[in-house]
């Protein structure tokens, strides 16, 4: 690669490294709120299907990133993105706790009641977010690894689909137990959330399959690739 391809490879990186802990750090602060969308009428253990927390609607996006750099820049790279990701939450669980704990003047619109209510199980949330998201984001990478040796770089769909849907189940079914545990759900909606959501998030990863073709594609053109090869290390 000459010098302006590295550069121009290093500013893409970047700019998708951002949007995946934007995405990230995103979906732990809004989880609260639920949203409901009834394409069919079923209930499953109670509960409405898909009834689930509107921090599902960015955290696709970390694992179509994920994939991106995982088909483009390679393992590694991936890893160190995934790594970035678990720092930037526990930033920003710290702004989070310091904030809760900084009294509200009379004139604020947002007291302190309100700061705690919103974001008082934040920390709680980041912390068990931060652990299925390490399980699953290390799953996804590997998983797709895997496929793409064993396929010598063919069949992307197969990898795509393949690894996000066993790192989303693991991430769904990891999240909503510690949230049990720590009394921030109520057990009686595990199984409706379980399923809700890993239904909810194989939906997304369908239709981002998709976006991941354009993507290589737009990759393998300017940077000149071949059918599964990967951006050489534009650190050197």
């Amino acid at each position: 690669m000459t010098a302006q391809q590295k550069s121009q490879a290093l500013l893409i990186y970047l700019i998708l490294a951002s949007l995946f802990i934007a995405s990230l750090v995103t979906s732990n602060l809004i989880f609260q709120k639920f949203f409901y969308w009834y394409p069919f009428d079923i209930t499953v253990f109670d509960t409405k299907l898909f009834e689930v927390s509107v921090g599902l609607l960015p955290y696709p996006i970390t694992f179509l990133i994920t994939d991106i750099i995982s088909e483009v820049y390679g393992k590694a790279k991936a890893n160190q993105m995934v790594i970035a990701g678990i720092f930037a939450s526990f930033f920003s669980l710290g702004i989070i706790y310091v904030s809760k704990h900084a009294p509200a003047t009379e004139w604020s619109q947002v007291n302190d009641a309100t700061f705690t209510h919103v974001f008082g199980a934040a920390p709680l949330a980041v912390l068990a977010s931060m652990l299925a998201y390490l399980f699953a984001q290390f799953v996804d990478i590997r998983v797709y690894h895997f496929w793409k040796s064993y396929t010598k770089g063919k069949h992307l769909w197969l990898r795509n689909n393949f690894s996000t849907f066993s790192s989303q189940f693991i991430d769904t079914l990891t999240v909503l137990v510690l949230l049990c545990l720590f009394d921030i759900i109520e057990w009686n909606k595990f199984w409706g959330l379980l399923i809700s959501g890993v239904l909810f998030k194989i939906i997304v990863a369908a239709f981002d399959t998709p976006l991941l073709y354009i993507t290589v594609y737009f990759f393998r053109k300017k940077f000149n690739l071949k059918p599964g090869e990967e951006i050489p290390n534009f650190d050197s």
